[in-house]
């Protein structure tokens, strides 16, 4: 059976959350709910910037790619579920787990990535705040997240062709929604002592560099926030971050608990379940922590849809007297 050459399994199955026929439809109308709230807030944030000029700045640049990115994310993984459920089949072709792991771990390493570009642009903003226009230049900017998406890039290319090199059993069972990394190497007949080494490497590289990275910009962030006089100033630089700061929290403490989750329970389905918070929930709440917590995209989002009933009216009152 290790022999048995890879290109001869035809698919996966992913068995998801729960087998019962009954919850079915509330499992695919829970996910299909969330998955159109985390479409549209993450889209609107991006318009709200696009249609206003004073937030074509870095800050926003970036807040806009992640936006993006977390669409991409959540768009991976929620699409197939459903389509699944609603056909009542659990397969999924190799090729397809294959791509869609590959889709998975780009946009996640570049969610990740993107956090770290943004703490440092807050960073420059608040210790260096003479030289924030000079520093982060649009080419700069333009740089970091080509940058950061490459690296991602060729990171899931490794780790998808680490896998293609596995030789798998005909019938395999995936205990997730989705075609996990971890679950898919270790469903291997073959040996996967060299893919639990580059998973383990690339986890301390893309994972605990750029939370290093956040980590020092705060620290000098606060620095520089303590050294302030006032308490008015004090606020005002500490608002410009509290948004970023609530995102990374989130991130971070949901991917640290599906790692303690499945370090302590071994429970495939507690995985699985632990993993919705971060691939369906976290690029959920990233609109409403943007919103609320900023007066500028509120701002942006109110004339946005005032400008949206304007043009209603305006077309309403073209069709009432041609």
């Amino acid at each position: 059976m290790g022999s048995e050459n890879n290109t001869q399994l035809s698919e996966f199955l992913l068995l998801g959350f729960s087998e019962d026929p009954a919850l079915q439809p509330l499992i695919f109308g829970l996910f299909l709910s969330m998955y159109l709230v985390t479409v549209a807030g993450n889209l609107l944030i991006v318009l709200a910037i696009l249609s206003d000029t004073h937030l074509h700045t870095p800050m926003y640049f970036f807040l806009s790619n992640l936006s993006l990115v977390d669409v991409c994310f959540t768009s991976t993984t929620v699409p197939k579920m459903l389509v699944n459920i609603q056909t009542q089949s659990k397969a999924i072709s190799y090729a397809g787990c294959i791509t869609q792991m590959y889709f998975l771990l780009l946009f996640a390493g570049l969610d990740d990535l993107l956090l770290a570009v943004m703490a440092y642009d807050r960073f420059v903003a608040i210790c260096h705040p003479l030289h924030y226009t000079v520093i982060m230049n649009p080419w700069l900017c333009v740089q970091l997240v080509l940058v950061s998406g490459i690296i991602s890039a060729l990171h899931s290319l490794l780790q998808s062709l680490m896998v293609l090199r596995l030789s798998f059993c005909t019938h395999l069972e995936i205990p997730h929604f989705f075609c996990e990394l971890n679950q898919v190497v270790h469903s291997a007949c073959s040996n996967t002592f060299l893919n639990d080494v580059v998973i383990y490497v690339a986890a301390v590289l893309l994972a605990i560099g750029p939370l290093a990275g956040i980590l020092y910009s705060y620290s000098k962030i606060v620095s520089s926030i303590c050294a302030i006089s006032s308490a008015q100033g004090k606020y005002k630089a500490f608002s410009t971050c509290a948004s970023h700061l609530s995102v990374v929290s989130l991130f971070y403490c949901t991917c640290l608990g599906v790692y303690l989750s499945s370090a302590v329970t071994h429970n495939p389905h507690s995985t699985a379940a632990a993993s919705v918070v971060y691939t369906v929930v976290t690029p959920m709440l990233n609109p409403f922590i943007y919103s609320l917590r900023n007066d500028d995209i509120k701002r942006a989002l109110k004339r946005l849809f005032e400008w949206d009933t304007a043009h209603e009216s305006m077309v309403l009152g073209l069709k009432m007297f041609p």
